[in-house]
């Protein structure tokens, strides 16, 4: 199979030329990834803090958070047939326009006469959608654009991109732009998302899936979605590392919902000092895009996602164990930097291994997975906090953590785990 996506890849970007293209393309996916991520950071922000101006609800405030990410569980399959069906770029560009099209709106009405809750909900819903889209078709088309020698590049690029907009430059620039005027920091949002739409225009090669046989019966959405997640199921080690995720984003869930109070009650820390220890979190997922292709020439890629599995955690133990700011930190940029190397490690494990007409509906499924289970876990550390305490919740987490090295170790053989 593996050679199989290999040959398609290659006659998909051309012949006689893929180092060229390899590198321009990855150069154009690394931008548009930056670009919107970014926006997407500076959103995730503003929409709630605009909220909160509204209103004194909190649920009504977390609410408007929770139309960015519910997408995810409610439409995610469905979308995995659409890029499995359609051409990726078209369909980025049709994410982007859904994005510029929430940000005008909001834009003018901040403008005329003020934004209104329902205003918020509805773009929410919007942005989260387009997020769903872009996500999906992004992964999935960068098998087509970079041939397999650059692809371990490519995705470590776009991780590190998806880092530094999401946990740095966004909220950081987000907090700056509002300050300034949210009509101005809305419409320079908008231009973001514009400016990476047009970056698109620059990718060399074609995006459109291989389609099924003209003989073929067509086959219903319900029925398409069924063979992504059968393929998924079926094969032992997606599988294994799908269900690894489940756990790992439990985890993080559990783990970001619990640090806020944790930190304030049981370690003491003001607002810069928990400052010092979010950041750790997000330096540690930099280090990893950064220091991926090294740590994958010394140790191989296997150990690296291993290394994953052992900073995760050390992340969740060590809050158990120590209410000191540096050792949790420590293991804070230990899980930053493990799920990193694993990420970039799984997508091109994925992206060689699944072929080229199934990419979307697998990212769709294997995504489901993700954050279907970020919100578990942090309902599930709440309840465990709230009969046993803080500390014996991050135990309890780091003990079922500990499961996840011996699943990886059972069911990931070494030359399935190379990316190369």
């Amino acid at each position: 199979m593996a050679t199989a996506v290999h040959e398609q890849a290659s006659a998909t970007v051309g012949e006689g030329s893929l180092p060229d293209r390899g590198r321009r393309n990855t150069a154009v996916l690394v931008g548009f990834t930056a670009a919107t991520n970014l926006a997407d950071g500076v959103m995730k922000m503003a929409l709630p803090l605009l909220a909160a101006q509204l209103t004194s609800s909190p649920a009504q405030v977390t609410a408007v958070s929770l139309t960015l990410t519910l997408p995810w569980l409610l439409v995610a399959l469905h979308i995995g047939v659409l890029v499995d069906r359609f051409d990726r770029r078209r369909l980025l560009w049709i994410a982007n326009g859904m994005r510029l099209a929430a940000m005008g709106w909001l834009t003018s009405s901040a403008l005329v006469g003020g934004i209104t809750l329902t205003e918020l909900f509805s773009a929410g819903v919007i942005l989260g959608i387009a997020d769903v889209v872009a996500s999906t078709s992004a992964s999935a088309l960068v098998p087509a654009a970079v041939p397999p020698a650059g692809r371990e590049r490519a995705n470590a690029w776009m991780v590190g991109a998806e880092t530094v907009g999401q946990e740095f430059a966004g909220p950081f620039i987000g907090g700056l732009l509002l300050a300034a005027g949210t009509g101005l920091a809305l419409g320079l949002i908008g231009i973001s998302y514009a400016v990476a739409a047009l970056a698109l225009l620059l990718l060399v090669g074609r995006f459109r899936p291989a389609g099924p046989a003209p003989d073929a019966v067509p086959a219903s959405v319900n029925s398409r979605i069924a063979e992504g997640v059968r393929f998924l199921w079926h094969d032992q080690l997606l599988r294994t590392l799908s269900l690894i995720v489940a756990v790992l984003s439990a985890v993080w869930g559990a783990w970001l919902a619990l640090m806020p109070l944790y930190a304030q009650q049981a370690m003491g820390l003001g607002s810069s000092e928990y400052g010092i220890l979010l950041s750790a979190l997000g330096i540690g997922g930099l280090a990893g895009a950064l220091a991926v292709s090294w740590v994958n020439r010394v140790l191989g890629a296997r150990r690296a996602m291993f290394a994953d599995l052992i900073g995760t955690i050390a992340m969740v133990a060590l809050p158990a164990l120590t209410t000191s700011l540096w050792a949790v930190a420590a293991g804070a940029f230990l899980g930053g930097m493990g799920g990193t190397l694993w990420s970039v490690n799984a997508r091109t494990l994925t992206q060689r291994r699944v072929p080229d007409d199934m990419l979307g509906r697998y990212g769709a499924a294997s995504r489901l997975f993700n954050f279907g289970a970020m919100p578990l876990g942090a309902a599930l550390v709440g309840l465990l906090a709230e009969l046993g305490g803080m500390r014996l919740a991050f135990g309890i987490f780091a003990a079922a953590t500990a499961i996840t090295p011996v699943l990886f170790v059972r069911n990931v053989p070494r030359a399935e785990a190379a990316t190369r």
